[in-house]
């Protein structure tokens, strides 16, 4: 199953934006100057029918930040349709893309649409656009210099009016140099470049992430109230390193709306990996402590809960190893564990 999606409304295309106020975030939240710059690009870019090319890793929002340049464009009244160029195999991507004609190939029993023209009038995203194989990088660039292309298997040329934007988490100069990736497909697509840094470049960004998706888990789940972040939680979360990024953020507030059931989140309801498991950051680092003006008690048993933690999952949880590489007594680690109530924790997913 082709993993793509379409918004299509009725209505003539409006006059775009003209001003900062007028700019709708489409539910994007943050307020570091990383930020700013991309939503004043945003703002920029959105005027007009350029090309868009989104680069970022994976789980920081590309998609989101599609969503906002339609939906401040000239165009949000049309469709928006995105595909997973990744998503879909190679020998299938074609007929996604351009459609087919009956009898094109065994399987096609009737024809069809592609995206490009569900998006007619509109923006079709092109999601991982490093992953499309090298022979339809060919025709897809023909699609996008012409805004013209022939369904699968037909010989009608069918005109389309769509603003492209596309996204990847890979380093396209680095594919170009080792001919997985056309040169001039990546000139065509990137007329704007657009790069979104990694959430643990913006740490100021991730109370005001949390307090987003708490509200919105709460609109959906009435039954639930948004938690308080005390400063040691908070302090662990502005300095773990967010692999998944804000994905993984959003993962987290949905497990602790679930899980937690006081009103305040504790750093023990936080999962292991918040202590830097599989990681060579420390938590909780002495900036940080001035900084966020922590206790010493606190930071002590911070560092501690961190340098435990670590160790466990090091060891799979086998005390006496992770005691061994601590060069602590078995006994007394087990008190500790025992004392700050460190259990093992699920990985979060990351994406």
């Amino acid at each position: 199953m082709a993993q793509a999606t379409a918004e299509k409304t009725t209505g003539s295309i409006n006059t775009p934006l003209k001003n900062k106020s007028d700019f709708n975030r489409n539910g994007i939240a943050g307020v570091s100057k990383g930020l700013m710059a991309v939503l004043d690009r945003v703002r920029k870019v959105s005027r007009s029918d350029s090309s868009v090319l989104i680069t970022g890793e994976s789980g920081t929002g590309k998609e989101l930040i599609a969503r906002a340049i339609h939906k401040n464009s000239a165009r949000k009244d049309g469709p928006m349709v995105v595909i997973n160029c990744g998503a879909i195999p190679s020998e299938l991507l074609e007929s996604e893309l351009f459609g087919h004609e009956k009898g094109a190939f065994t399987g096609a029993h009737r024809a069809r649409s592609g995206r490009f023209e569900i998006a007619d009038k509109g923006t079709i995203f092109l999601d991982e656009i490093g992953d499309m194989s090298p022979d339809l990088q060919v025709k897809l660039l023909r699609a996008l210099q012409e805004r013209r292309f022939e369904r699968v298997g037909g010989s009608q040329t069918i005109a389309v009016d769509i603003r492209v934007i596309s996204a990847t988490n890979k380093n396209l100069t680095a594919a170009i140099e080792d001919n997985k990736f056309r040169e001039d497909l990546y000139y065509r697509l990137n007329v704007i470049p657009i790069n979104i840094l990694p959430l643990r470049e913006r740490p100021e960004d991730i109370m005001h992430l949390v307090d987003h998706f708490q509200s919105d888990f709460a609109r959906r789940n009435s039954e639930y109230t948004p938690k308080i972040f005390p400063d040691s939680v908070k302090q662990m979360l502005e300095t773990y390193e967010w692999p998944g990024n804000i994905r993984e953020l959003e993962n987290l507030v949905e497990r602790l709306s679930v899980l937690v059931e006081a009103d305040t989140v504790s750093i023990a309801d936080l999962p292991g990996c918040m202590s830097a498991a599989g990681t060579d950051v420390t938590p909780v680092c002495v900036a940080g402590v001035f900084q966020k003006n922590i206790g010493f008690n606190e930071a002590v048993e911070s560092y501690q809960r961190s340098l435990i933690t670590h160790a466990l999952n090091k060891t799979g949880w086998v005390k006496a190893k992770a005691a061994e590489m601590l060069k602590m007594n078995r006994t007394t680690l087990v008190e500790k564990i025992k004392k700050m109530d460190i259990e093992p924790e699920d990985e979060m997913p990351v994406f």
